[in-house]
């Protein structure tokens, strides 16, 4: 007669036991409805946001436009150079002393001049110099390539940890309510005497546990989505929710097609293979150091100088032209001593105002009224003979750099073709895995609820429910792992191709 209210606490306790059996840990978060202003964040999403603010990739990304650069300046060495410069002087009055003779002036003297000068220098890096950097440039883009599809890569790998720890904190609620309706019929058995208080006591202690696991595996859940957020590079907002769904699937491509596609579109492979050219054009361009320069050179210019004080040098030539006339006379009375006609008219020997007027007006110059200076045109043809081995050591250096390129492509298809069968051969084994582990945590489930049936009309301990709900738990945690353990590996496998693959 004492089942009888057994059977109705039980009854009345059915519909939380039956939530708590029902409810299994779904493969991703659930998506909010339409209405909800709760965030949501896709595996697209996320990707896109990292690929847009991670400051590492960003980093990388910074060094295309190096590259551009240098590939314009490559092509600019078919052009001359030129510059241009513009110069000014100032020199204080005074007399030198140079080789016995004295030089100097008496007035300080300021002097400007100008200059436009080309030149060109061809060469065998010349021409092979716009090949090599477009090979650099090439082999900066696949390495950015390289770098996006790693942080593709990252990125799904930390968005499913997230959702397995949320996987597993959702578990660990619903296990929560289980053993919680555990302690109130522990309670109810007690009270009508079906019970021990022992029961309840293991009760109450199990729930406990239970509260601490559920703390444990949100706190967990928490700090794997910060990180998300981390490797995205954005600030994480508050009760954001990951809605990508993943489905769990027998592979739809084989391993030689999956290898095939590797090899042809995988950018690391295909960043080593430019580096390879771009260490091929490096050594001919090292060989070309013994082949002549020609150097092509012209320049323009021009220059002025100006007295600050011209009235000495006015005066010094009014005194010669004195000194002249004074010459010219005694020289015409010589020749009229001797009877000869006069051969000069010392009367124009003079010195004006006007004369004075132009010696200013010639003096005043600086600092732009230039005379031009003769335009000259040169052309020199080199070629080195000897400079220490120094060429000879630079295209050894070369071509230890060209054989080494190979290598590392040698190297890279090695490693491409191991990581890509390791990681087919992971996936369709996590594949396996979690659909054995499907098949334990129903096996668990169902054992559980029998377990439970049992204790509810008497005919088993509270020991054995909680035994069963540890199996449960373990086999439902296992089974999480291995659903996400298969989304990493599908992950991994879309690394070591270098693209996605759904």
């Amino acid at each position: 007669m004492r089942l009888t209210p057994i059977a109705l606490l039980a009854l009345a306790a059915a519909p939380q036991l039956a939530a708590a059996q029902q409810s299994t840990p779904p493969q991703s978060a659930p998506a909010p409805s339409a209405t909800s202003a709760t965030p949501v964040l896709t595996l697209d999403e996320a990707i896109a946001l990292a690929r847009r603010e991670n400051p590492g990739y960003q980093a990388t990304r910074n060094n295309r436009r190096v590259a551009e650069w240098s590939v314009r300046s490559a092509y600019a060495g078919f052009l001359p150079q030129v510059s241009a410069n513009l110069s000014s002087t100032y020199r204080e009055g005074g007399q030198q002393f140079f080789a016995g003779s004295t030089l100097g002036a008496s007035s300080d003297i300021m002097s400007s001049s100008y200059g436009i000068g080309a030149r060109l220098d061809l060469d065998a890096s010349t021409f092979t110099a716009p090949k090599q950097q477009r090979a650099t440039l090439r082999a900066v883009e696949e390495d950015i390539n390289s770098a996006s599809e790693t942080l593709r890569a990252q990125v799904a790998q930390q968005y499913v940890t997230v959702l397995q720890r949320q996987a597993t904190a959702t578990l660990q609620d619903s296990l929560l309510v289980n053993v919680r309706a555990q302690l109130e019929l522990a309670r109810a058995r007690a009270a009508v005497g079906a019970g021990t208080s022992l029961d309840v006591k293991r009760a109450e202690v199990a729930v406990g546990q239970q509260e601490v696991a559920l703390v444990r595996a949100r706190n967990e859940a928490d700090i794997e989505l910060l990180r998300l957020f981390q490797l995205m590079g954005v600030e994480q907002p508050a009760n954001v929710q990951l809605t990508t769904q993943f489905v769990v699937e027998e592979p739809r491509f084989t391993m030689a097609e999956v290898m095939q596609l590797a090899r042809e579109r995988n950018p690391q492979l295909r960043a080593t293979k430019a580096r390879e050219t771009e260490a091929a054009v490096t050594y001919r361009n090292a060989q070309g150091q013994y082949l002549p320069t020609l150097s092509l050179q012209t320049g323009w210019g021009g220059y002025t100088s100006q007295y600050t004080d011209i009235d000495p040098l006015i005066s010094s030539a009014r005194l010669g032209a004195v000194a002249q006339q004074t010459e010219c006379l005694e020289t015409q009375q010589i020749r009229a001593v001797a009877s000869l006609a006069p051969n000069q008219d010392c009367s124009r020997i003079v010195f004006t105002d006007a004369d004075a007027a132009r010696m200013r007006a010639r003096n005043d110059q600086y600092p732009f009224d230039f005379t031009k200076a003769p335009w000259e045109f040169q052309a020199t043809l080199s070629l080195p003979l000897f400079n220490g081995f120094v060429r000879e050591q630079r295209v050894q250096e070369a071509a230890a750099y060209r054989a080494d390129a190979r290598y590392a492509v040698r190297t890279q298809e090695l490693a491409l073709t191991a990581g890509v069968s390791a990681a087919y051969l992971t996936l369709v084994t996590a594949k396996r895995a979690a659909d054995l582990q499907t098949v334990n945590a129903a096996t668990a489930r169902e054992a559980l609820r029998l377990a439970e049936e049992r204790y509810r009309v008497g005919a088993n301990t509270f020991v054995d429910v909680t035994q069963a709900r540890a199996e449960y738990e373990r086999a439902e945690t296992d089974r999480i792992s291995a659903i996400f353990e298969y989304h990493r590996a599908f992950a991994s496998l879309e690394s070591a191709v270098g693209r996605p693959l759904r």
